[in-house]
């Protein structure tokens, strides 16, 4: 474990996003992973979902950066930004999973991020582009990477 200054546990930050090319279509995910204290980023993942909704490459972005944030840092605390606000609202608690693809994502995360401190935050779009950039990637090869 890294420690930050005040002598807490690491933070990081996982930025995320999924979509899908026709709704369900080709999807693809990207996220990645960022140290808030300098700004690197420590990892970027392009996951090639298949055929899939955009709400499925979503959870599976988020998904894919929290299991890297933990491979990193087990003991990090996490911060999740995203601009799917289903995904956020529904991780959060706040929303009812009904879906029951949803509810099984949901599920993964939760067994996942058990045991971590984590937050998640809905931001716009335009905020998000680093992780759009990469599902975008991802779709358009036709392939998951990780750099």
């Amino acid at each position: 474990m890294t420690p930050v200054a005040d002598g807490g546990a690491r933070r990081l930050i996982v930025e995320a996003d999924g979509g899908s090319r026709g709704n369900p279509g080709q999807a693809g995910s990207g996220t990645l992973v960022i140290d808030p204290e300098s700004g690197e980023i420590l990892a970027e993942i392009g996951l090639y979902v298949g055929i899939a909704s955009n709400n499925v490459a979503e959870y599976k972005g988020m998904i894919a950066g929290v299991t890297k944030a933990l491979q990193i840092d087990p003991h990090a605390e996490l911060h999740v930004r995203m601009d799917s606000k289903l995904v956020v609202e529904q991780m959060s608690g706040r929303w009812r999973i009904k879906h029951p693809g949803m509810a099984e994502l949901a599920r993964e995360a939760h067994g996942i991020l058990a045991g971590t401190q984590v937050s998640f935050e809905w931001i716009p779009r335009l905020e998000n582009s680093r992780a759009d950039r990469l599902a975008n990637e991802a779709m358009d090869k036709r392939m998951s990477f990780e750099r």
